[in-house]
Formats: structure tokens, C-alpha cells, sequence
């Protein structure tokens, strides 16, 4: 218990908040009202799995550069508190959990589940190699709505591809305001982000201007649902939170970078699955 209690808190379990209100809301949509408490607790089960074997992998993948950045150096695999080992079990248990998951829910989930583990791995070594990793997490998590949609209904459609394309653009956002505070490690240790490419100062505009084209997307999903009033009320509110994020977050001041990438993110997705939601039952 002590090891799965520092696992937990080394890959920031409560931060499975940010993805998972989409896939719920995805979920309702497609259902066009409430789902089945069945595939509602497949689709958490698949969803902690992931998250989890993502987050787990990536600690294993960055345990070298994280002992060497002063911002990373207290994790738990460099600061010796968990083994390599433990956390190979964790991960791999965790994808398993998606794996079977996915199999519970239909056949085409659990068919496009070693696609999700590849992508939401794979993402723990873009940066080795490309800038445009940032867009590559926010592929990871944009999976999430698809995936609930293909649990609820079996198949594709263009309503859950809209919402991939919002988690990516604003998952890309707020992971290029959060890189702002390692660009003079990454520069030093030859790592990519777009922070260290062009610089905080246009790295917070690009991050802002993908936020302005996902809220244009999130505004676009009503013309192919039946979403209404609380809907364009989520949106509204995800506008004012995007707004403060952005405004205090500055190229000479990036002491807030938490509190825009952490509590205002979680902010942003809860608020628009509950009114969603609201909307869809009422």
C-alpha cells in the first residue's frame, strides 16, 4: 500500500480529471441522454488504465532527465523513494486494465486499444526529438472522447472527431504554457518544446491562439447535436477561464504556471461535462 500510495502521487492520480470529463461527456452525447452504468464504469476503467500507464511509463522514461532538472529531481524514482521495478508493474498492470476494459465494452474498443497504449506511450519520448511534442500529449488525451463514443455506439462519427480536435488543441495550449518553465534545461540538455524553440514571449501566443481555434470548435459541436442553452453556457464559462489563464501567465512572470496548468484546466473540463450533461437531461 505504501508503494502504490507514492506511485499515486508520482503520476498526479487526481489529474485524471482532465480528460476524463470529456470522455464522459462524449459518452452522454452519443447516447443522446444516460448511458448504461455498465459501459459508464468500463469507460472509467479504461480510462484510469490509461491515464495511469501513461503517466507511470513517462516517469520511467524521463527518470534520467528528471534527476538532472532541480524542478523534477524530488520525484520519487530520482529521489529513490520507489524502484524502477514497482513502477514497470504498475504500468503494466494499468495497460492490461485498458486492454480488458476495452475488450468488456465491444470489439472495435477493445481492437483500437494497442493503438491508445501506443500513442499515449509513445508521447514520453517526442521531446526528445521534435518540438511539436506538446501537440503529441494532446493527441494522448484526445483520445478519450473518441474512445467513449466508440463504447457508447461502435463506430466513428464526426461529432466525437470535433471534440478529439478540442482536447488536442487545448491540451497543446496549456502543456506549451507549462514547458515555458524548463526552456533553459531543455535548451542545455538538447530536449524540444516550443518554448525553447521561439521563445516564452510567441510560445504563450501560440498558446493562446490554439485556445481561441478550440473554443471556435467547441461553438461549432451544437450545429450537429442537439445541445443547447447550458452547453453554450459550459462554453461560455471555458471562455473566461481561458481569458484569466492566459492573463496570469507572462513572459516575466511564470510564477502562476501551476495554477493555469493544474487547477484551471480541471476547471475547464469539469465545468463543460456538468453543463453538457445538464443539458442533454433536461
Amino acid at each position: 500500500m505504501r508503494k502504490l500510495r507514492i506511485i499515486l502521487e508520482m503520476i498526479k492520480f487526481e489529474h485524471t480529471v482532465f480528460a476524463l470529463p470529456f470522455a464522459i461527456m462524449s459518452a452522454f452525447i452519443a447516447a443522446e441522454g444516460l448511458p448504461s452504468l455498465a459501459k459508464l464504469g468500463w469507460i472509467l476503467v479504461a480510462m484510469v488504465g490509461a491515464r495511469s500507464c501513461a503517466m507511470a511509463f513517462n516517469r520511467l522514461a524521463d527518470a534520467e532527465i528528471d534527476s538532472k532538472n532541480p524542478r523534477t529531481v524530488t520525484r520519487a524514482i530520482p529521489a529513490g523513494l520507489i524502484t524502477k521495478g514497482s513502477v514497470w508493474v504498475f504500468t503494466i498492470v494499468s495497460a492490461a486494465l485498458l486492454v480488458f476494459a476495452a475488450w468488456r465494452l465491444n470489439p472495435l474498443a477493445f481492437a483500437l486499444s494497442p493503438v491508445a497504449l501506443l500513442v499515449i506511450m509513445g508521447y514520453s519520448y517526442t521531446k526528445r526529438f521534435t518540438a511539436l511534442s506538446h501537440f503529441w500529449l494532446g493527441l494522448a488525451l484526445s483520445i478519450s472522447p473518441v474512445g467513449a463514443w466508440i463504447a457508447i455506439k461502435g463506430q466513428f462519427d464526426w461529432t466525437p472527431i470535433i471534440l478529439c480536435n478540442v482536447v488536442l488543441l487545448w491540451t497543446a495550449g496549456f502543456d506549451i504554457i507549462y514547458a515555458c518553465q524548463d526552456v533553459n534545461f531543455d535548451r542545455k540538455h538538447g530536449l524540444h518544446s516550443i518554448p525553447a524553440r521561439i521563445g516564452v514571449r510567441w510560445a504563450l501566443w501560440l498558446s493562446s491562439a490554439l485556445h481561441v481555434i478550440a473554443v471556435g470548435l467547441l461553438f461549432s459541436i451544437p450545429l450537429l447535436t442537439e445541445l443547447g442553452l447550458f452547453y453554450h453556457i459550459g462554453v461560455g464559462i471555458v471562455v473566461l477561464i481561458f481569458i484569466y489563464e492566459h492573463a496570469i501567465v507572462k513572459p516575466n512572470d511564470l510564477s502562476r504556471v501551476n495554477l493555469a496548468f493544474f487547477t484551471l484546466n480541471g476547471m475547464i473540463s469539469l465545468v463543460l461535462m456538468a453543463l453538457s450533461i445538464a443539458d442533454i437531461l433536461s
